[in-house]
Formats: structure tokens, C-alpha cells, sequence
């Protein structure tokens, strides 16, 4: 870290209130490699209000000094920059609390030493805001609830953050929402999603709202089609006992791509607030046309990475346990045609896609503009609107210009380019470091809803369903190629292809 002086702490905004932020799992990879990172960037520009503490909840049996040591060994060099005088500020904000769910004690009664040390530390700050953060699998959430509520720990001004993913199913979501919701009002649960956080998700909104030129052409008169892709290098290595009971499509589309997708088409709201995004969102996935029996082979594809070279295959990584039926059958790549029933967007389809093992890592919304009506000049192509979340965060227009020379008009298609990190002086923040900010803010604007998640696996459900009840294994590809040919076919039909960034 650099060794210069620390300067003049920035003035805390009127909105951050001094909180106890608890995370359950919070020695775990997500808190160690995101959420520990993210509030010291927090702290670093003054939004943790002074007295503001960050308490642990795991297992370890560390004691807050050991705690300290561990976050100063693995976090404090994945923060470039940082300044020595924030860093010991924001140690002395850690504590940790030891705590075993399902725990017996001696005597054979359940364990409640950490409770009781959790409500110890927690007593004489009921004022405060309190915000208990479950990076914990799905099946502690109502566990954690009910045992924050038997301590009397949950305050009129406490939140919770719930981590996905949010269920199995759409039962399974309904059963986590019932026992959260039996302990906490809809206003205090925040469901994160970290895509929503990053900086171009919220510039879609932007570039949308604030700017003239685009909405009279955000429709089915000027736009052919829509991609939402999510491609990623690596594969599942030590991951399969989780990937085999998720996939791809419960792992990446149910969250991910549908709230991309809600973004990209949701109806103007009339005002920039808390509900009035969520409820257009919320209709988006309400029109969304149903997928089922039939129809999920034609417009669905699913695929499994097979060993190519090098790189091994889904079933060839290292595991626990040897591969299973399950793993068998579980897709680690999926490719949807998704169509919305409304004015809008009717006869404009949305192809989503996510994958393991393809050449790139690349998240992006490609928004593919229709030929002009009547082109004067051969050789043109559609205009096309690219908006990239990773790895570098901007947006890319592609228009027709003419080729320099004496001679005929030579089109040749040219990005205008907007970079983050090229335009803005301003350090880019980390998606979950705004999504912190935001819950202790108390401002739920780019989290999920109760009817928002229940209609994404309403929507869902019946694909995993006719998969589930097929003995169609699937489409294996190379691992390293760009998926499936499946995932090809499933645009040639209609004369159109995946954008190139992919391969």
C-alpha cells in the first residue's frame, strides 16, 4: 500500500447512518474477495458513517484480533492504492462472532454461545441500523431469520441481504420468501444481484431515459433482434457437487440475463424511485411468452463441455465424487429465444445465452438496429448498440461511414466507443460496493422483489421441467470452442448469428 499521507476524510453524506453491518459467512470467498473490498472502498470515500462496524459470522472460532490479522493477510493486497491510514480505520471497524447452526453443546441442548455473543454486542445500539448480510447457502436463510428473531436482534431499522441464488424453483423460492418474510416486511429484505450493480447496467438506464435520440427507436419498428450473452473462461473445477444440482439456467438466466433483459425492455417508469423501476420490471417478466413442452426444443438449447486439448471436460473435473447421472445431464451452456407480448416489443426476439469453457469471458447486450429502409450504397450492414459489463465496462456504437478515397463510396462499419475507464478520471467502483452503499442507504431500488423473483421462476419452471423429463442428454461441445452448434442454429434458422465478440 502506498506509504503516503492519508488525506482529508470526504464528508459523509446525510444518507449513511452509523450501522452494524453483519455477515453471516463472512469469512467465506464472497466477503473476503468482494464484500471486505467493497466497504473498505466505502470507508476510503466517506460513506461508512463514523462508528459504523462490520461483524463476521462463521465458524473459525477467531477471536476479533484474529479476524483482523486474516482480512489484513488476504484482503489488503487485492486493493491497489490503498492508504494506510483508511486501512487502519477500517480494521478497527471488524469484529468477528463464532456461531454454529445446528450446533449442540455439551449437554446436548442446542448451542447458543454465539447468539448470545452476537446480542451481547449488539446490546446498546438498538438505534442503529442493522443489516444482517446471508452470504450463506439459501437453505440458512430462514434459519438465520428465526434465530436473529428468538435473540431479539431484529429492529424496526434492521435489513437482510439475501444472496443467490434465491431457490431451486419457484416452490423452493416461495418456501425461502414465506420464512424470511415471516420475520422481515417486503421494505427490509434486499435480494442482491451484483450484475445490477455494475456501472454499465445502471448507464442502460441512463442512455435510455436521458437521451432524446434513442426511445422513438426502442422498439419492434427499428430493432431486429436483442442478445444478452455471459460467457466465461472457466470451467467448474471443485464445483461440481454445486453445478450439478443448479446449472446454467438456474445459475445464470433465472438472475442474471432476466434482469438484463428486464432493463434493456422495461416501459419508461414515470419517476426515477424505489418502486417505480421495480414495477416495470416486474411487467416484463409478466409478458414474457411461455416456453413449454414442444416449444422448449425449438427455442431452447442446453449444452455440456467435453475434454478438448488441454482443458477437460465437465465430467473430467477435479471433484469430490465421480460424476453421477446428475452430472450427466446438468448444462453448463444454454442458449433461449425469449419473446415479450406487449406493443413494444412484439415479434422482437431476446436470445440469451451463458456458458462455461467458451474463448472468451465477456458479459454484453448487443441491441441489433433493422436495415435502412432503402440503402443508396452496397456493401452496408445494420447499425448495432453494444453495451459491455465485462470485462472493460462501456458502450459501443456501430454506424456506416465511408471508407477514405478518391474512388466509389467504399461503406465500412465504424464503433463510436465510450470506455469507463478512458472517459471517466473517477475510480470505476466494484458492482457490490455500490450495492452495499445502497442497503445501508436503505435504498432497494436495484434489488429483486418478491413478485419479481417469483415470476422469473414462473417463467423458468417449465423449461427446466420438459429438460428434466427428457432422456435428451446435452449438446456436448469443446471445451474452448464458442458453444454448442445448437446454439448456432437456434439464429441461422431466422438468417441471423451471434455477435462476434464471443468467439
Amino acid at each position: 500500500m502506498s506509504s503516503s499521507p492519508a488525506a482529508t476524510a470526504p464528508a459523509v453524506p446525510e444518507t449513511a447512518h452509523t450501522a452494524d453491518l453483519v455477515v453471516f459467512g463472512g469469512t467465506g470467498d464472497l466477503s473476503m474477495r468482494k464484500l471486505l473490498p467493497a466497504l473498505y472502498h466505502g470507508d476510503r470515500e466517506g460513506r461508512l458513517a463514523p462508528g459504523t462496524r462490520v461483524i463476521a459470522m462463521s465458524r473459525g472460532g477467531l477471536t476479533d484480533e484474529d479476524f483482523r490479522g486474516k482480512v489484513d493477510a488476504e484482503v489488503r493486497d487485492r486493493i491497489p492504492g490503498g492508504d494506510p491510514e483508511v486501512w487502519r480505520r477500517f480494521l478497527g471497524r471488524l469484529h468477528h462472532v463464532s456461531v454454529d447452526v445446528g450446533g449442540r453443546a455439551a449437554d446436548g441442548g442446542a448451542d447458543r454461545s454465539g447468539w448470545d455473543a452476537l446480542s451481547a454486542l449488539l446490546a446498546g445500539h438498538e438505534d442503529r441500523d442493522r443489516v444482517f448480510y446471508l452470504a450463506s447457502p439459501p437453505r440458512t436463510f430462514g434459519v438465520f431469520c428465526r434465530e436473529l428473531a428468538d435473540a431479539g436482534l431484529v429492529t424496526p431499522r434492521s435489513r437482510v441481504v439475501l444472496e443467490k441464488p434465491l431457490g431451486h424453483d419457484l416452490i423452493s423460492a416461495q418456501r425461502i420468501n414465506d420464512e424470511v418474510g415471516a420475520i422481515f416486511d417486503e421494505r427490509q429484505i434486499f435480494r442482491i444481484d451484483h450484475y445490477l450493480g455494475k456501472e454499465t447496467v445502471q448507464n442502460l438506464l441512463v442512455l435510455r431515459f436521458a437521451n432524446a435520440f434513442l426511445e422513438p427507436i426502442w422498439n419492434s419498428l427499428w430493432i431486429d433482434h436483442v442478445q444478452i450473452t455471459a460467457a466465461e473462461t472457466v470451467g467448474t473445477p471443485g464445483r461440481r457437487g454445486y453445478y450439478d444440482h443448479a446449472g446454467a439456467l438456474r445459475d445464470m438466466v433465472q438472475n442474471h440475463l432476466l434482469q438484463l433483459l428486464c432493463l434493456t425492455a422495461m416501459e419508461p417508469p414515470a419517476r426515477n424511485d424505489r418502486e417505480a423501476i421495480r414495477d416495470e420490471k416486474v411487467k416484463v417478466l409478466q409478458a414474457l411468452r411461455p416456453i413449454t413442452g414442444g416449444e422448449v426444443e425449438r427455442f431452447t438449447v442446453r449444452g455440456q463441455y467435453v475434454e478438448s486439448g488441454d482443458m477437460p471436460g465437465y465430467l473430467d473435473e477435479p471433484a469430490s465424487t465421480p460424476p453421477t447421472e446428475e452430472s450427466r445431464r446438468v448444462e453448463t451452456f444454454t442458449a433461449i429465444r425469449a419473446e415479450i407480448r406487449n406493443w413494444r416489443w412484439a415479434g422482437v426476439p431476446f436470445y440469451l445465452r451463458t456458458g462455461k469453457r467458451l474463448p472468451r469471458r465477456v458479459s454484453e447486450i448487443v441491441v441489433q438496429f433493422k436495415d435502412v429502409p432503402h440503402s443508396i450504397f452496397p456493401g452496408g450492414t445494420p447499425n448495432r448498440l453494444v453495451l459491455r459489463l465485462q470485462p472493460e465496462e462501456g458502450i459501443r456504437l456501430h454506424i456506416m461511414a465511408k471508407e477514405p478515397g478518391a474512388g466509389e463510396v467504399t461503406l465500412k462499419p465504424v464503433p463510436l466507443t465510450l470506455s469507463f475507464g478512458e472517459t471517466f478520471t473517477a475510480r470505476v467502483p466494484e458492482a457490490y460496493e455500490r450495492l452495499l452503499m445502497d442497503v445501508l442507504a436503505g435504498n432497494p431500488t436495484l434489488f429483486m422483489r418478491r413478485d419479481e423473483v417469483e415470476a422469473a421462476w414462473r417463467w423458468i419452471d417449465p423449461i427446466l421441467a420438459t429438460w428434466e423429463a427428457s432422456d435428451q442428454l446435452p449438446e456436448p461441445y469443446p471445451a474452448g470452442s464458442a458453444g454448442p452448434a445448437g446454439a448456432h442454429d437456434l439464429l441461422a434458422r431466422s438468417g441471423r448469428a451471434w455477435h462476434e465478440d464471443v468467439s
